[in-house]
């Protein structure tokens, strides 16, 4: 048996989503599927980072465990078959046992915004669009505030199958290149939307439609229906994902 991570790379934009679901086109089943027929053998990918439909991915980890031994070309093979929006990037043999969810000790995201009067459509699947009022000290306010343990409860989706809500986030920061203002942020972990969420949120200090302070309540464990809306999914993307060794 030998265990395998795989560092992945793909433009989410025509995906589901990274999960497999019956009907619908998903990450995970076209890496599976190129993989089993390069293999020829079934295999489940574990991934560090579920990622939701649209979202990008360019640091992406996922591991498996093979019966026989890696092809030396494996990476070479699989972006053979599958399609043009994923390209595997590396393929390492990994100590018995690797998971590539378990054994993340931080995942990085960054978050893309086009702030500017006019669209681009360079950036229509890569970027949200925002053409309103942006107060960079109000951002970069917000992202301070976010350094350390919170909860997180007003930052997911009231539906949710997460039972603890507390995050501790080892790095959060804004920054401009020309036209493109990005959010990064790293933790130990994320809820679904998490991010997207802290995103909108934060859009709505810098439009002056809701306060600093108001900002910080909301990581004391406020309810969902107090902070902001979900930003939308085209201007996230994973970044990497660390580990021990």
């Amino acid at each position: 048996m030998t265990s395998v991570r795989l560092e992945i790379e793909y433009d989410g934009t025509g995906f589901k989503g990274w999960a497999k679901q019956a009907g619908v086109r998903t990450v995970q089943e076209e890496l599976e599927t190129a993989l089993e027929t390069v293999l020829r053998e079934p295999v489940k990918l574990t991934v560090a980072g579920r990622t939701d439909t649209g979202v990008h991915a360019e640091g992406q980890v996922a591991s498996f465990v093979t019966i026989g031994e890696m092809p030396v070309n494996l990476a070479q093979r699989l972006n053979g078959l599958g399609p043009r929006d994923i390209a595997v990037t590396a393929t390492t043999p990994a100590e018995d046992g690797f998971d590539a969810r378990r054994d993340a000790v931080s995942r990085t995201y960054r978050y893309r915004i086009l702030a500017r009067r006019s669209s681009s459509p360079f950036q229509e699947n890569r970027a949200l669009w925002w053409p309103h009022r942006m107060d960079h000290e109000a951002l970069n306010a917000c992202a301070e505030a976010l350094a350390g343990k919170h909860d997180f409860t007003a930052f997911t989706p009231t539906q949710t199958d997460h039972v603890h809500f507390d995050r501790n986030i080892l790095h959060a920061a804004w920054s401009q290149e020309d036209d493109i203002t990005s959010f990064h942020i790293t933790a130990d972990a994320f809820m679904r939307s998490m991010v997207r969420i802290l995103v909108g949120t934060q859009l709505e200090v810098a439009s002056g439609r809701r306060t600093l302070d108001n900002f910080k309540q909301l990581l004391r464990g406020a309810p969902r229906p107090e902070a902001g809306e979900t930003a939308p999914p085209q201007g996230l993307y994973l970044e990497s994902v660390s580990y021990e060794s």
